[in-house]
């Protein structure tokens, strides 16, 4: 049965705005709710009495609505100190006319319980009380409930329009002492527009997350538009701060389940929503989605207990030694630290977790890089060098974690925009971070249309790719791993060093001209090469010549056939009439590959040596002469 004894104990405890907030006085340390469960019927109450007041402090996270107790008339009486810019008091902050406090969100609820940062008036919004008192802070759990328990004095708005959450997301009237009922619509965040730089870095950002991973998502429209791009995923769970309505279209979509979290399965884990009224009722009294207080979703330990975490967050820079600047332009601070440290972290302890920067490779004017050598003058970093792990533009992919100065230089430059890549190299070159003869493609784009992968042997995935500037060393590795047999047959040499010079010319390619692709196994940044094939244009013929190798452990399973068919078929895209090759006649593993590719194979023998051709536009037969 409920318990009804609390009802009499409500009815006491309601009364006007005017009067609950009279028990502010001056001096007093103010927590306004937070984000879009902001309780604005109250502050609008609040900000007509506080002429009468002085020495006011105002704590607040991601104010989202028109308050205007920083505006210039409440000088000297009211100062907010903000845990996160946004669009409510930013202008504020950049003047001058309020403060902001740059924290990891998970500790800002150690600030209200230690007693550093006491409470004297709570000013929240809640639903109305259950059958059993339990009033719910519905959409705004975060910092919110820790602000509440330990506030000396809490003043609750009762909104019907605020949804009945779940999770540990619930208050009892008793510990309310008064209760202002306003019914109002909530503030909604219409989505934001659709940018197609968002859905080129969602392209790459799909390959990162695989299916069955746990995602958490940032604020702002490019990882908006980046989440999006998930709808294809299969069994994704979503453990973040925010909820929004991109998650939402994930869950909308089937591609979210929650059944492989590993860790509250079967459940969205939240702390606050921020979009639209339909957000809103998805959450009411859904028991899929749990509300959590911002100390246990923004926990690093309760976030790495997520299987494949990934975490998707934005920067403003990333300079090529990997720091990352989160949260300021130059010397203006524009929002803050937040949750990115909290679930970056995270990510990085999780069992197959990827934490994921996100940015466009250009200023939003068009006319600075984002991808610098160095963060701007007064620019904050956020996330340091030794913590960043995948930086994300229009581009491409970068991995950075465990590389070299010199290798996270050369990755950053190739996901910068070609605009300004000769720049940043001349850069690297003087900082001495690359090598002085170093050379890039600095207009060619990486054709990620070429990208593929392919079974063999029954279970062995094998990924084949373009190559990349960045593959230098992982192409020495390859070649030192060849027997001097496999080596002599490839180069028709007994070539006992691959040095920087060489081996970056292999691997800086035109793509149209030249094409090499590159079999791997393993993640993105953990790559290793295990086979390659090469085409090299003859312009006064339009025939191409061909080789390839494949490493010992990965032969005579059809990696070298599938190489040079795809070559093949690349090759007749960009309109070669055929393929040459030289082939030593001891090589029987290599002239069986080229006698399956279905074309007409002419060959002589000359010392030892096939020169073999065979045209696209010829059917198939052998026509062999020594």
């Amino acid at each position: 049965m409920p318990d009804n004894n609390w009802k009499d104990e409500y009815k006491s405890k309601v009364t006007s705005a005017k009067k609950a907030l009279s028990k502010i006085k001056r001096g007093d340390r103010v927590f306004i709710g937070s984000g879009c469960g902001e309780p604005q019927y109250l502050v609008e109450e609040f900000e007509k009495m506080a002429v009468q007041l002085s020495d006011i402090e105002i704590l607040h996270v991601l104010s989202m609505g028109s308050s205007s107790y920083t505006d210039d008339r409440f000088t000297d009486k009211i100062r907010l100190k903000s845990f996160f810019i946004a669009s409510g008091t930013r202008d504020a902050v950049l003047e001058g006319r309020a403060d902001y406090t740059p924290i990891f969100l998970s500790d800002v609820p150690g600030l209200f319980k230690s007693g550093q940062m006491p409470v004297n008036v709570a000013i929240i919004q809640v639903s109305p009380p259950d059958l059993h008192g339990f009033c719910s802070y519905g959409i705004n759990v975060d910092i919110t409930k820790s602000a509440s328990e330990n506030a000396k004095i809490l003043i609750a708005q009762v909104n019907k329009k605020m949804p009945r959450t779940l999770g540990d997301s619930f208050i009892h009237i008793s510990q309310i002492d008064s209760i202002v009922e306003h019914d109002a619509d909530l503030i909604t965040i219409p989505p934001p527009n659709e940018a197609s730089v968002g859905r080129r870095i969602g392209k790459h950002v799909a390959k990162l997350v695989k299916d069955g991973s746990t995602i958490q998502v940032g604020i702002g429209r490019i990882v908006f538009n980046v989440t999006l791009a998930l709808k294809d995923k299969k069994d994704l769970g979503i453990h973040s701060d925010v909820f929004n309505d991109a998650l939402l279209a994930l869950v909308k979509s089937g591609a979210v389940t929650n059944k492989k979290k590993g860790f509250h399965n079967n459940k969205i884990v939240t702390s606050f929503c921020l979009g639209s009224q339909e957000l809103y009722d998805f959450v009411n009294d859904n028991p899929m989605v749990e509300f959590h207080p911002t100390e246990y979703v923004n926990d690093s330990f309760i976030i790495s207990r997520n299987k494949k975490m990934a975490c998707i967050n934005s920067a403003i820079e990333v300079d090529l030694t990997g720091q990352v600047c989160v949260d300021s332009f130059g010397y203006q601070v524009y929002s803050g630290i937040g949750g990115y440290v909290d679930f970056m972290r995270g990510a990085s302890k999780s069992d197959g977790g990827k934490p994921i920067i996100v940015l466009p490779s250009l200023s939003q004017d068009g006319k600075r890089s984002r991808i610098v050598t160095h963060i701007s003058e007064g620019g904050g970093v956020v996330t340091t060098r030794g913590a960043v792990y995948y930086v994300v533009t229009e581009f491409g992919i970068a991995y950075l974690h465990g590389k070299t100065i010199r290798e996270r230089a050369l990755a950053l430059i190739n996901i910068a925009h070609p605009r300004f890549r000769s720049q940043l190299l001349t850069e690297a070159k003087l900082l001495k971070y690359v090598y002085e003869d170093q050379i890039i493609p600095i207009s060619k784009l990486y054709p990620d249309r070429y990208e593929t992968k392919q079974i063999f042997d029954g279970n062995k995935i094998i990924n084949f790719r373009p190559i990349k500037p960045t593959d230098e060393r992982a192409l020495q590795e390859f070649f030192y791993s060849l027997p001097d047999k496999d080596i002599y047959y490839r180069f028709l040499s007994a070539m006992k060093v691959f040095p920087h010079r060489d081996t970056q010319a292999l691997c800086n390619i035109d793509y149209e001209t030249e094409m090499t692709i590159v079999a791997t196994v393993g993640e993105l940044g953990k790559e290793k090469i295990v086979g390659m094939g090469q085409y090299i244009l003859e312009n006064n013929t339009n025939m191409a010549e061909v080789d390839f190798a494949v490493g010992v452990e990965y032969q005579r399973m059809g990696i070298g056939s599938f190489l040079v068919h795809y070559l093949v078929e690349i090759g007749k895209g960009k309109g070669v009439h055929g393929f040459t090759a030289y082939v030593l006649a001891t090589n029987r593993k290599m002239m069986s590959v080229f006698n399956r590719t279905g074309y007409v194979i002419r060959g002589e023998l000359t010392g030892g040596v096939y020169n073999i051709s065979f045209k696209f536009d010829e059917p198939a037969q052998q026509c062999f002469t020594d």
